[in-house]
Parts: C-alpha cells; structure tokens; sequence
C-alpha cells in the first residue's frame, strides 16, 4: 500500500497523486468550523473544494476538508488510514474501495456529470463534414459514436477526410485522448461506453464479451501512446493548446472554466450520442466523512456552488444558462451506456493497455 503524499493549499499535478485544497476556516473565517474531514478525491473535483465559497459553506456547517486528489481507479491501492472519506468519480471505483474497506449502507451520490469530447473548432467541423459529428451551434454537438468507432476500426487518418487538408495540425491517425483507464475513471468510463455500442447496444457482462470487444478498445487506447492518469491533466493541456484536438473530458471541468469567465473561441464541446454519466460517489470510512458527504448532496448552499463548478446535483435541473452556447441543459437525445461490473472494467483495461 502506498501512502499519498500531499502539499497542503497546493493544486499541482505531480504523477497523478496531489495534495488538492484544505477547506474550512481560514485565518479571516468567522464561521464555525470545528471537525477536520480529510478525504482523497478526483482530481476534477479540485476546483470545487478549493472555492474560496465552498470553503465559507462548509466552515459555516461546522467542517473543515482536507483534500488529496488521486486517479479514482488508483484509489484502490492507497493507504487510507486516517482518512474519513474517498470521493471517486463514479460508483465502480467507489463500489470496488467499499467492499475493500467494508463500508455499509447506501453511497451518497451528491452528484454528476457526462463525459464529453472537447474539439477544437476546425477539427469539428471537418468531423461533421464527414459525418462523424453534427453541430447544434458553432461551440456545441454530438459525436456520433458508431462513425467514430468505425473510423478507429479502420484506423482511419485525418488526412483521409474531407477539408482536413487545410488545417496542417490535424494530420495522422484520427483518435480521441483519454486518461489511463487502470487508473482513472474517464478513461475506463470510455471503454464501457465504446464497448456498449461495439457490443451491439449490450452492456458487456462475460469473457466472451471482452473477448468480441478488446480488439477496438486496444486500438482506442494504444493509439494514445502514454496517457495521463488525471482527467485534470489532460483537459488542462487541451485548453493550453498542447496535444491531440479531441480530448474525452467531464462536462463539469468546461463548466468550471466557463464559469470562471474564459469564453474560448476555439472551443466546442461533442456530446457523444451514446455516453457514460459518471456519478461521483462517496465512500464514507468513518461518521464524519458520512455526515460531510450528505451535506454536500442536501445543503441548498452547497449543491448551487456544485452546479458553479458544472456538477449536476442529483434530482434537480441545472443552471447551465450561461453557458448554454457550449453546454447543454438538457442530456435529451444523449443514450446513457450501462457501465459494466468492476471486475469486468478491470479486465477491459487491461487487455486495451496489454
């Protein structure tokens, strides 16, 4: 097992493993923080803890989160003593660390948020001319994902389509990054979303059916060549302007950034028409981590600072309006893929990194 090491009101990416945000009172704080939760997250939850207002909500109910992001898969080999809560970003991971650690009783969800592919507009639009993608508006679209495996099947190049010849960096193989899926929930998410439509619209469930679809998940994966292990990483590259122009990111991390004020001109954000919601599912390792992570699903403060950081509290509509050129209000016309058992999960990654 390995300890996580951690630089307290740091959010630095080193190897996948950080030190996020301690959340609570602060020296000018007047609120009345008296119990300590510390917690290992996702990375794409980082911002959210790390909100000057989130911080105020949770001292004013009486807690103080000390958080350390971790790949939600990596999470399994971590040392959790000591630790009240872990917060992966899905109920396969969270369901794998509560069987591991015997924790009983329902999983609080607080909330969501659906995988999504981030183009970059020239690369957008050369995919909707050679009917890979359609496009609602110029910032927004669906990624038609039957065209697209089909595409990566072929190992089909850029340069093989329609108008990319214009653009000199869309050249090689066409591909979308995702995070390692052995350690990081987006990148297994990708696989239990693509093996779905390549298993005929059948949530893959035995050995025979890795066995039908660990061809074209290889292929998605090794493609890539090294990948990162979190979510954070690579969306943090794409808006830099580094690396491939399709990346597979949370809607809540283009959110965040939108939310923030950056309107990026060069941003559009594809809804796959057969997708993964990954329901962002706490673990609860003692009473405290219990009682903080139903706050964070009740509290009405709480839940309206998650929508801030594109979160999708469970139960209620969303207030995407400002946004609404780049993400949409309503999952309408969006398929939700079942996500396979954890142990099948497992053995898909493998095999596609194998």
């Amino acid at each position: 097992m390995r300890r996580i090491a951690g630089i307290v009101l740091a959010v630095l990416l080193v190897g996948g493993v950080v030190a996020a945000v301690v959340a609570g009172r602060s020296d000018g704080d007047t609120g009345t923080a008296t119990k300590t939760v510390r917690m290992v997250i996702g990375s794409e939850k980082a911002e959210y803890f790390a909100d000057p207002d989130v911080v105020k909500a949770l001292a004013a109910k009486g807690y103080t989160v000390k958080a350390e992001t971790s790949g939600s898969w990596a999470m399994e080999g971590l040392d959790l003593k000591g630790y009240d809560l872990a917060f992966p970003s899905s109920q396969a991971p969270a369901a794998e660390l509560a069987g591991r650690h015997e924790v009983r009783g329902t999983l609080p969800r607080p909330f969501y948020s659906p995988l999504v592919v981030v183009a970059h507009r020239d690369a957008a639009r050369v995919l909707a001319a050679n009917g890979l993608a359609t496009l609602a508006t110029g910032h927004r679209g669906t990624l038609r994902m039957t065209a697209y495996l089909d595409a990566a099947r072929h190992d089909r190049t850029w340069q093989q389509l329609k108008g990319a010849a214009k653009y000199g960096e869309l050249s090689g193989t066409l591909f979308v990054s995702s995070t390692d899926p052995e350690s990081s929930n987006s990148g297994a998410l990708y696989l239990a979303a693509a093996s779905y439509v390549d298993n005929g619209g059948r949530v893959v469930a035995d050995a025979a059916g890795i066995d039908r679809t660990a061809p074209l998940l290889k292929k998605l994966v090794t493609v890539q060549g090294a990948q990162q292990t979190s979510s954070d990483a690579v969306f943090r590259d794409f808006v830099s302007g580094a690396g491939n122009p399709l990346v597979l990111v949370y809607e809540s991390q283009v959110a965040s950034l939108l939310a923030g004020g950056q309107r990026p001109d060069d941003l559009v954000v594809l809804y796959p028409d057969t997708t993964v919601n990954s329901d962002h599912t706490a673990v609860p390792l003692t009473e405290d981590g219990r009682a903080l992570a139903e706050l964070l699903g009740s509290d009405p403060a709480l839940r309206r600072l998650a929508v801030r950081h594109g979160f999708r509290p469970q139960g209620t509509a969303t207030g995407f309006a400002p946004a609404g050129t780049y993400l949409q209000q309503e999952l309408t016309g969006v398929k939700q893929a079942p996500v396979p058992t954890s142990a099948v999960l497992h053995e898909m990654a493998r095999r596609a990194r194998g």
